[in-house]
């Protein structure tokens, strides 16, 4: 059995990648940086947006209840 996960061949005995996984992986590396820079850019423009439309609400509408009364002693 080959050294790494199982039979895999593309890590050595030390879990570093083989040359050959990275020849694998490299046609695949732009594209993904691309995508998960859109990705995360996505979602922290969803989080900016959120943050700001919550920010200019004034909760004037929301009913704050009265202090609890103290127990009565009977």
């Amino acid at each position: 059995m080959a050294a790494g996960f199982g039979s895999s061949s593309y890590y050595d005995k030390g879990f570093r990648q083989s040359p050959a996984l990275i020849r694998a992986r490299r046609p695949y590396l732009f594209k993904n940086a691309v995508l998960g820079s859109a990705v995360a850019a996505f979602a922290i423009g969803v989080y900016a947006y959120t943050i700001s439309v919550i920010g200019q609400d004034e909760f004037e509408d929301v009913k704050v209840p009265s202090a609890p009364s103290p127990p009565s002693n009977k």
